[in-house]
């Protein structure tokens, strides 16, 4: 079995240094062909590990190499195929394969298409590295690797200022983030010795609580850059500047989902520091109510999209916080099939409408893009937790863990933002699909997108149909071999029901609400000039805050810096000192001109110099000879002034 894991690890890698061979080429369709090639060999070698773990098979460990040795400090380059990792690799793989073929079509006339797959793939590379690694210094690289790529992509087109300045504040936030980090993990060598999983989560147990909650919190800050969680989440929307199949894979199977991956890892942790789990917690529902409210009135169908990617993971979070790990792997997982979903769908969206993201510039395109419209209601309807569709399982179950652990506030909180999930999912989709055709009046002519792409889109929408089965058997019994294996129960049948069907009525009826609502939808200029629009419009005022409280005074403080201290006193000492060698060797260049009587002269005065050097200082009167020649150099300049 050590044969898949390698081949699923690498395969990436290899299409990623191909297609960079190619990078500065014009388009070479052959690079879109293989990079996905590779990929699928990943997702079925990823499909044979799951197997093999399902089928009760052993842990697959390797070692490749030892990547660090002096000392007590040994580290190596070990991966490791076990019932929490086997499911990030196949949902990544996944994920990332329908990507790349999507991506064909998408960059089909792109300058930059083979330079995008090099990029793409390294993306899937650095975090399979950091699902599968078995210490925590190779989750960090993985970890970095991801934050690099991302800023790439983000990035992708630089020739945007906008899209140059979302990848550089996604890559500043991040590194802000990944500070804590590092001190989290220098803590775990400093108090056990070991950056190994098994070793360090061994030595957790002997560890004093007061050390533990340091590391935990130190931990938690690294996800939160990473997952976007408040107040480091300003970056998430903005990254929507990059591409869409890029959005995509941050948002579904990668760099946003590391966080929570990095929390349900280190359960052995968690589960000594309750206190900071409750704190993960109550911050999720903070941030999934949060996210949520944003996207009730934005007019970007990216942005929409990526507040619900932030509103998710803080339901996440939510469970992760209070102890079900397996319950957030699982919501994970079924997020990522109708995220992904969703992302594409509003690809072939913005290609038939030559780009266009305001969806009340749209309306009634369900005429002309019917597989999308499809696709992306069954996303919606997913995401909003209807049953019998994936949402509905993973969500629903994090409910009833915030009820069964007593945490009311927590359920209502969910609740409410369940509602409002609801809500704005189907506001998009009736702006997008439905009612007037308002982008005739724009001048738009749309057009569903290529056939091949819609097909490469299908086992997401298949499985945001069936996802929510598939914990009932096999799932659970695997990952909570490995995971604390607590089941959460409403003994209460009337109870059960009673909240079951009453959030399916809830959440229905806020879909019934936004469709008619938005369905002939008109901008309403009255709602526009209301504070709490404009409060939500604006991102709850952050980013300004940012902005004028942090960002402007450390601008102003470097250009301070930067006149002041490197200009007047860095540069200028640097400067001096070579016009004073230069000055010198100006003055001085007349004694090395080949004339034998000049060079005999510098001899003796030389020698004579150091005579009177010397014989000063032996006899105490150095300070006095310096004193004259200074005296006698200042009544030279003096005198030759007078003469000028």
């Amino acid at each position: 079995m050590e044969f898949y894991l390698y081949l699923a690890l690498f395969s990436p890698l290899v299409g990623s240094l191909v297609a960079g061979l190619f990078g500065a080429r014009p388009k070479t369709l052959l690079t879109g062909l293989f990079t996905s090639t590779l990929l699928f060999t990943a997702l079925v070698s990823s499909t044979i590990l799951l197997v093999h773990i399902l089928d009760g098979g052993d842990i697959i460990h390797v070692e490749l190499m030892t990547w660090m040795a002096t000392g007590d400090l040994y580290i190596p380059f070990g991966f490791v195929v076990d019932q929490v990792s086997v499911v990030m690799m196949m949902v990544v793989t996944l994920v990332s394969t329908v990507v790349h073929i999507y991506s064909i079509g998408y960059m089909d006339h792109d300058k930059g298409f083979n330079r995008f797959f090099s990029y793409l793939s390294a993306f899937v590379f650095s975090m399979m590295i950091l699902v599968m690694s078995d210490n925590f210094a190779g989750l960090f690289i993985g970890w970095e690797g991801v934050g690099l790529c991302s800023w790439l992509l983000i990035g992708f087109w630089y020739h945007k200022e906008s899209a140059t300045w979302a990848a550089n504040e996604a890559f500043i936030m991040n590194r802000i983030a990944d500070l804590a980090m590092l001190i989290g993990m220098f803590l775990i060598y400093w108090t056990t010795g070991s950056l190994q999983y098994d070793i360090a989560f061994a030595e957790f147990a002997h560890v004093d609580v007061e050390t533990l909650t340091t590391i935990g919190i130190f931990l938690f800050i690294g996800a939160m850059g990473k997952s976007a969680q408040f107040p480091l989440h300003t970056w998430l929307a903005d990254a929507m500047e990059g591409p869409t199949p890029v959005s995509a894979l941050i948002h579904a199977a990668t760099m946003v989902t590391a966080g929570v991956y990095l929390v349900v890892r280190a359960n052995p942790l968690y589960d000594l520091i309750p206190d900071v789990g409750y704190f993960i917690a109550s911050l999720g529902a903070f941030v999934a109510m949060f996210a949520a409210s944003m996207a009730l009135v934005n007019r970007d169908m990216k942005r929409i999209i990526a507040y619900s990617t932030l509103s998710q993971l803080g339901y996440m979070f939510v469970a992760a916080g209070l102890g079900a790990y397996w319950v957030a792997l699982f919501h994970l997982m079924a997020h990522a099939f109708f995220k992904a979903l969703l992302f594409l769908g509003a690809g072939n969206v913005m290609h038939a409408m030559d780009d266009e993201l305001d969806p009340f510039k749209m309306g009634g395109l369900k005429k002309h893009m019917k597989w999308t419209w499809i696709m992306m209601t069954l996303a919606s309807v997913a995401l909003a937790g209807i049953y019998p569709l994936a949402g509905f399982f993973s969500k629903d179950l994090i409910l009833e863990v915030a009820f069964v652990e007593h945490h009311y506030i927590l359920y209502a909180v969910l609740l409410i933002t369940a509602m409002m999930t609801a809500f704005y999912s189907f506001r998009l989709i009736s702006l997008i699909f439905h009612g007037t055709e308002r982008h005739k009046q724009h001048g738009f002519h749309p057009h569903e997108t290529y056939t091949f792409v819609l097909i490469a889109m299908s086992p997401l929408a298949i499985l945001a149909l069936v996802a929510g089965f598939l914990f009932k058997g096999s799932y659970i019994e695997m990952v909570t071999t490995l995971l604390p294996a607590t089941e959460y129960h409403i003994h209460s049948p009337i109870v059960f029901w009673i909240m079951t069907i009453g959030t399916q009525l809830l959440v229905g009826l806020s879909i019934a609400y936004a469709y008619r609502k938005y369905e002939h939808a008109k901008i309403d200029k009255k709602i526009e000039d209301n504070f709490f629009y404009k409060l939500l419009i604006n991102q709850w005022y952050i980013p300004h805050f940012y902005e004028e409280y942090i960002t402007k005074p450390y601008r102003e403080l470097s250009m301070i810096a930067w006149k002041q201290v490197d200009l007047k006193i860095v540069d200028a000492s640097v400067d001096g000192i070579a016009n004073i060698f230069y000055k010198t060797g100006e003055a001085t260049h007349n004694m090395q001109d080949g004339n034998l009587s000049t060079m005999l002269r510098w001899m003796v005065a030389g020698t004579a110099v150091l005579l009177i050097l010397a014989v000063a200082f032996t006899t105490g009167y150095l300070m006095l000879l310096l004193a004259f020649i200074v005296g006698y150099l200042y009544v030279n300049r003096l005198r030759r002034e007078y003469v000028r």
